[in-house]
């Protein structure tokens, strides 16, 4: 990968936070793009669930309902660094390398911090002023932790469509993936194609609308992007 820099990865184990920063499934759904990419098995960990009000707890525990559904394992613990969801997260590790991402002021540190008492990793508050964090990672460091390695790794505080092309971009969603074989034209884009499997489990609710609208956005940012022509 190149951001971060971090090889012969095999999970990553995305922090995103309740609220400061807020929630935001666009950018959910922009890591789990870039991710899909380099086939890596994404997990998802809720943060500053204490921070957050119930109902809009309620709101964002309700959508990651949705990526479990898709197959992503979703940690939304009821009471923060729950010590039996901990545990879940730290018997994943094993004889593995995992990397720790996710927006930046997300809370991955302070996470690294519980899963390891002792390892005391440097932690700072958001910018209120931003509505975003600071960075206090600035490197790529492994980590020997039960029985695997864990990359902490710098946060994002925006995230473009990375390593992705406008061609391969409907792969990256593994719901539309287990769903274009029954779309009538093999080469099915899932947005003005006639019998799309895929548009017709978003009318019938099967799939997150958010996702489908995540995807057309996405669509039209790589539709507009300029060519990049490489000196020789």
């Amino acid at each position: 990968m190149v951001r971060p820099p971090v090889a012969n990865v095999d999970q990553a184990l995305l922090i995103t936070s309740a609220v400061e920063p807020d929630f935001s499934l666009n950018l959910l759904d922009r890591f789990l793009v870039y991710l899909e990419g380099h086939a890596i098995h994404a997990e998802i960990y809720l943060t500053k669930t204490d921070l957050a009000s119930a109902k809009l707890l309620e709101k964002i525990r309700a959508s990651l309902t949705g990526y479990r559904v898709i197959g992503y394992p979703v940690f939304a613990p009821e009471h923060v660094f729950n010590s039996t969801v901990l545990k879940q997260v730290q018997a994943s590790f094993a004889d593995k390398l995992t990397i720790f991402t996710g927006q930046t002021g997300s809370g991955k540190s302070t996470l690294i911090n519980h899963l390891v008492p002792g390892l005391d990793l440097a932690t700072a508050s958001i910018s209120r002023a931003l509505n975003r964090g600071r960075h206090t990672t600035r490197t790529t460091d492994l980590y020997p932790i039960h029985g695997g390695l864990v990359a902490d790794t710098p946060g994002f505080s925006s995230l473009g469509l990375l390593d992705v092309t406008l061609a391969d971009l409907r792969d990256r969603f593994p719901e539309f993936v287990a769903l274009a074989p029954n779309c009538k034209f093999r080469g099915c884009q899932h947005v003005s194609e006639p019998h799309c499997a895929v548009k017709a489990a978003l009318a019938a609710g099967k799939i997150m609308a958010s996702r489908y609208k995540n995807y057309l956005q996405f669509r039209e940012e790589l539709s507009g992007k300029r060519p990049v022509y490489k000196k020789k």
